[in-house]
């Protein structure tokens, strides 16, 4: 799931020429041979600094070393839940608030993008202010986010509530990963790190556990069980997580804020925002030709070309420096560009999946949760046979991953033949083998770009991966929903309309119109009490089967669409991977 794909030895570095972080966030993170396929590297011996003497590192497992491995584990998961948690519910969330008509979609982007802008600033953040108290804050905005959005009456106020869970998240990603590596010995970090990612695998089945909570009560007691895991993590943090002792060499905090690019942060920030403000409101709520579009796509556009230049150009202490791509310029370009495309087939399968099954398949809860069941379990298989692979092929990794990303977009794309009539076992069997495809090549990508990079930069790679993988998987999920809401308003869901009028359900325009939008949008109980109450309804005991039966099959045709755009997504994947070069020269 989504942040599986953050398996990463993710040191907090800094260097001369980074703004992600200080020296002295994760030192000497040598790292990647206790990862599944790192092999066996001679030099892991000669490490820079004899961790033996180190006061922060626990040798044998221990009550501190156990309840701050337990604090950063529920940093991890609760960063991830909001998005899995509610992201199955939006169905339910939008018939009841609003939103059906594409507002919606920013529960998502509000989420995921004051995630990926603070990446980059994480371990800056930390050094100046302490990794305990940013987590701690990050845990506040967490237990906040949850509360904004179970008590809210209206999309915005809950779009408001995923923006404050965004940030959360965006700080306590890293630091937990971070923090388990620098309180464990060098050649243990793989497999703790490890371990803290898997932690994870309970809420594989999210789809599951969040429809089982909206059957018994309803969707709002999902943020119960986000509050109650963050509240949990924050009281870890704050009583059983210490701050490493500060390094003779630890810089200043003035010059640590210093070396932060604030004008890169505020360009691409700024740029993403009202790029995807543009895309969005063209899709439903104004022409694409408008003002209203036109303005903010256009202005996002300038300003994500002035971050580049920024960046190459001006920047003192650029985001991604120079030394990033020291070692292999062309593979990490390579990788750098599958992790932005992949991102579109990942967030696919990971956010529209458990919409489809709720609008082709019918809204039973058990029902909805058991579909969605491939979905994490697809991805954390892929991913650790992926990384097995990388093991036993000796680091031969460019065959992998064109394998991988040729796997991938075939079966991404396949998901297409969804009917209403062939999920069992048809695409059952497409949908988990989508999943493992996606696994298998977004984690891979990040652990590819930690290995050609220079050690001390693999906490700037490892947050650099992370923020382009959510801005792409955030333009890609907005582009499918652009084309899907516009082919079904348009195109699908007029023939729905005469079947319906064709059954004699109802011959009044305004009335088949009411009827449709209702079920469109997931708002069943409102068409249960329409149909009930319009005198214009007529077959009121057959009235809501037929508008229901002839929407899900609009949907249907209106959801193929999004799968047949990922293939060019996962096109691109796939011609990046030919130009790969396998990591065994590095192993």
């Amino acid at each position: 799931m989504a942040d599986q794909t953050k398996h990463a030895e993710a040191g907090f570095r800094d260097t001369d020429n980074s703004s992600g972080g200080s020296r002295d966030m994760v030192e000497n993170l040598h790292a990647m041979e206790a990862k599944i396929g790192y092999g066996d590297h001679g030099e892991a011996a000669r490490a820079e600094y004899d961790d033996r003497d180190d006061p922060n590192v626990y040798h044998e497992m221990c009550w501190p070393l156990f309840t701050s491995l337990l604090a950063m584990s529920f940093l991890w998961v609760g960063s991830q839940i909001p998005l899995y948690l509610y992201g199955s519910v939006l169905p339910d969330i939008y018939s009841e608030i609003g939103g059906a008509g594409g507002r919606w979609l920013w529960m998502v982007i509000g989420y995921l993008i004051p995630n990926s802008a603070l990446c980059p600033f994480v371990g800056a953040l930390s050094d100046i202010f302490g990794r305990k108290y940013v987590a701690a804050f990050g845990q506040v905005c967490l237990l906040i986010g949850p509360i904004v959005v179970s008590t809210s009456h209206d999309i915005n106020i809950a779009i408001g509530g995923q923006v404050i869970s965004g940030l959360g998240a965006g700080l306590n990603e890293l630091i937990a990963l971070a923090g388990t590596s620098e309180i464990v010995p060098v050649r243990k970090r793989g497999a703790y790190v490890g371990f803290i990612v898997f932690t994870i695998l309970p809420f594989c089945p999210s789809p599951l556990w969040a429809q089982l909570i909206a059957r018994m009560s309803n969707w709002r007691w999902v943020g119960l069980l986000v509050g109650v895991w963050n509240f949990v993590g924050l009281i870890l943090v704050l009583f059983f997580y210490r701050d490493p002792a500060k390094s003779p060499h630890t810089r200043p905090a003035k010059e640590i804020a210093k070396e932060i690019d604030y004008v890169g942060g505020i360009l691409s920030t700024f740029g993403i925002t009202l790029f995807m403000m543009g895309m969005q409101w063209g899709a439903a709520q104004y022409t694409w030709g408008s003002v209203h579009v036109l303005v903010p796509f256009i202005l996002g556009i300038i300003l994500i070309i002035a971050f580049f230049v920024w960046e190459f150009k001006f920047a003192p202490y650029p985001m991604c420096p120079a030394g990033v791509f020291s070692k292999d310029k062309r593979t990490m370009t390579l990788v750098l560009l599958m992790t932005f495309f992949s991102g579109g087939n990942f967030f696919v399968m990971l956010l529209f999946w458990p919409t489809q099954v709720y609008n082709m398949y019918g809204n039973d809860p058990l029902g909805i949760g058991i579909r969605t069941l491939p979905i994490g379990f697809g991805i954390i298989f892929g991913a650790v046979f992926s990384l097995v692979l990388f093991g036993l092929t000796k680091g031969r990794t460019k065959a992998l991953m064109i394998f991988w990303s040729l796997f991938m977009t075939g079966f991404v794309g396949a998901v297409s033949v969804a009917r209403t009539d062939n999920l069992n076992p048809t695409v059952y069997a497409i949908v988990t083998l989508a999943s493992i495809g996606v696994g298998a090549v977004i984690i891979p990508c990040s652990i590819i770009a930690q290995i050609v990079c220079p050690t001390e930069l693999i906490g700037t790679v490892t947050a650099i991966t992370l923020s382009i993988r959510y801005i792409g998987g955030a333009i890609g999920f907005t582009a499918y929903y652009n084309v899907f809401y516009h082919k079904f308003s348009t195109e699908y869901v007029i023939p729905a309309g005469f079947e319906v009028a064709a059954a004699g359900i109802t011959s009044d325009y305004t009335t088949l119109f009411t009827l449709l939008t209702l079920g469109g949008q997931a708002q069943y109980h409102q068409l249960r009490a329409f149909i009930a109450s319009s005198p214009l309804v007529m077959n009121k005991d057959v009235a809501y089967d037929v508008v229901i039966s002839n929407l899900q099959m609009a949907f249907a045709k209106a959801y193929q669409w999004p799968y047949w755009i990922s293939i060019a997504f996962g096109g691109v994947t796939i011609l990046c991977s030919l130009g790969l070069r396998d990591i065994r020269h590095y192993m």
